[in-house]
């Protein structure tokens, strides 16, 4: 099940899309609650943000910029209406590491059923995942990261990374650990 699209203008799956995946599920489990998640990935590295900058007019903004391609990617999910999030990191993006992410993310939250929004991308979409029980993946339209709420925070994460250097990949994780605001668990702290 995935998105509508009316005009060339993709929308996010609506509450009736969302509400004919969910009642099957009720019915099997009544007493399970149901949690909606929107899931990405994002790569962050040692290679500078290059974001703009206040200047006075006429004079060329001037940034130092750092060129080490050693990067880690950052599996996510945000749950829209609640705010919660739980975000892990590994050191490739694939489907064994999508995998992992869902059985620690099952793992987090074992008694309730969770429908998680995911984009098109080949690690989810890889024959031999094996979701968990209480895991169902909700397909998004292709092309259209805009319909996904977790796109939010990889580019707030982003900005506050703007113009940073960092020695290496340890100093990263630090910094990743104190925007994210993430436990030793991956569940993000507000």
């Amino acid at each position: 099940l995935s998105g509508i699209v009316t005009s060339g203008v993709p929308h996010p799956p609506s509450s009736l899309q969302r509400q004919q995946v969910v009642a099957p599920l009720r019915t099997q489990e009544p007493k399970r609650p149901v949690r909606y998640w929107s899931s990405d990935e994002s790569r962050v590295g040692l290679l500078s943000v290059a974001r703009r900058k206040l200047t006075g007019c006429g004079i060329k903004p001037v940034g130092t910029t750092q060129w080490r391609f050693r990067y880690r990617w950052l599996y996510g999910v945000v749950d829209p209406r609640r705010g919660d999030s739980f975000v892990l990191e590994f050191s490739r993006l694939d489907s064994h590491c999508f995998e992992r992410f869902l059985e620690e993310f099952s793992q987090q939250y074992p008694h309730e059923l969770h429908v998680i929004q995911v984009d098109n991308a080949g690690a989810h979409r890889a024959h031999h995942i094996e979701v968990p029980e209480n895991v169902v993946l909700l397909y998004q339209p292709p092309y259209c990261p805009e319909v996904n709420p977790i796109e939010r925070l990889w580019g707030q994460m982003k900005q506050d990374f703007a113009w940073q250097q960092f020695e290496g990949l340890s100093e990263l994780q630090e910094a990743i650990s104190g925007i994210a605001g993430m436990r030793e668990d991956g569940v993000h702290q507000r």
